[in-house]
C-alpha cells in the first residue's frame, strides 16, 4: 500500500457508479469532482436541489463529458431516504460506490422529521436506512464499496442506549451528540463489514482531518471556537485536501474491509492519508451489534 497516496494513484473508474451524500460543497464536493474525473458516474445526492445543478455545473464546466445525475436526499427524513433509493434504482442498475459524507456538526438541539435527535438522526440513522435500502444493489454489483465519512471526535462519543434521543432528560452538548453520531457511524461501518463477511463488498471509514470547510459555520458565535479558530485554521487544509483520505478509501484497490484512512500528519490534522486506528469503543461488536438491532427498530429499514 503506497506511503504518499496521492489523487494520481486513483485508478480509472469509467464504467462505475458512485452515490455522493452532500456532494454539492465541501468536502463532498470535491470527492465527486475527482470520482467525475476518473470517469465514474457520479449521483449527487443533496438536500438543496439548486446547489446540487449549481455543483453539477461546475463539474461540467471543467469536464463537459462529465457523467452526473442529481438525486434529491434529505437524510433527516427517512421518507426522503426511501424516495432517493426508489429513484436511484430505477435509473442505475449498478452501483458500486456509497459514500456516506453528508452530516451535521454541533447544531442546537433539535430534531428531525421523524423526531430524532438531529446529529443521530442525520449522521447515523439516516445513512443507516440509506445503506439498507441500497445493500442489495452494492452486492449485485460486487466489488462494491461503501464508505462512512467519520470525524477525528468520534473519540469522545459514547452510546447511551438508555436515551438515544435524548427524550428522557438526557442533558445535550452539541459537542457530545456529534461525536456519538460519529461514533455510532464508525459501529456501523464495523458491523456491516462483519456482516459482508464472504461478500466482495466492503465497508471502510476515513476522517478528513482539519478542513476548512462550512460544517461548522453554526460555531461562529460560541466563544470558544472564536478563541481556537486562528490555530484551527493554521493546522487545516484545502476542502481538497481533506477529500484525499476519503478519496484513498474508496478507490484505493488494496483497500480492506474495516479500514479506516486519514492524515498522516501531526494530530491527524493534515497530510498524505494512511490507514489509521479508531477509538478502542469503536470496535466493541456487542455495543455495534446492540445499536444495529435498535437502528433497524427506529428506521423500520432491515438488511437482508
Amino acid at each position: 500500500m503506497a506511503e504518499k497516496w496521492s489523487i494520481a494513484d486513483m485508478p480509472d473508474l469509467s464504467g462505475r457508479v458512485a452515490v455522493v451524500t452532500g456532494a454539492n460543497a465541501g468536502i463532498g464536493f470535491e470527492v465527486s469532482r475527482e470520482l467525475v474525473k476518473a470517469g465514474a458516474t457520479v449521483v449527487f445526492a443533496c438536500r438543496s436541489e439548486r446547489r446540487g445543478r449549481a455543483a453539477i455545473e461546475v463539474v461540467r464546466s471543467e469536464n463537459p463529458a462529465a457523467r452526473a445525475d442529481l438525486i434529491s436526499l434529505d437524510l433527516a427524513s427517512l421518507a426522503s431516504v426511501r424516495r432517493f433509493a426508489e429513484t436511484f434504482k430505477a435509473r442505475h442498475g449498478r452501483l458500486d460506490l456509497l459514500i456516506a459524507n453528508a452530516g451535521v456538526m454541533l447544531v442546537s438541539c433539535d430534531t428531525t422529521e421523524d423526531g430524532f435527535e438531529r446529529h443521530f438522526g442525520v449522521n447515523h440513522l439516516g445513512h443507516f436506512a440509506l445503506t439498507g435500502r441500497l445493500i442489495d444493489r452494492l452486492v449485485a454489483t460486487g466489488g462494491a464499496r461503501i464508505v462512512a465519512v467519520s470525524s477525528a471526535a468520534h473519540g469522545i462519543g459514547r452510546i447511551d442506549f438508555d436515551d438515544l434521543t435524548y427524550e428522557r432528560g438526557r442533558r445535550y452538548s452539541a459537542l457530545r451528540a456529534y461525536a456519538d453520531s460519529k461514533l455510532a457511524g464508525l459501529l456501523f461501518t464495523y458491523e456491516l463489514q462483519r456482516r459482508l463477511t464472504g461478500s466482495s463488498t466492503i465497508a471502510v471509514a476515513a476522517h478528513p482531518g482539519g478542513a476548512a470547510t462550512n460544517l461548522g459555520r453554526r460555531m461562529s458565535d460560541r466563544r470558544w471556537y472564536r478563541a481556537v479558530l486562528p490555530v484551527l485554521e493554521r493546522l487545516s487544509q484545502s476542502a481538497a485536501e481533506a477529500a484525499r483520505p476519503i478519496l484513498r478509501a474508496a478507490t484505493d484497490p488494496d483497500a480492506v474491509g474495516g479500514e479506516f484512512f486519514g492524515p498522516s500528519g501531526l494530530l491527524g490534522m493534515r497530510g498524505h492519508p494512511i490507514v489509521v486506528k479508531t477509538a478502542r469503543r469503536s470496535y466493541d461488536a456487542h455495543e455495534a451489534e446492540r445499536l444495529w438491532e435498535i437502528s433497524e427498530e427506529l428506521t423500520g429499514v432491515q438488511f437482508p
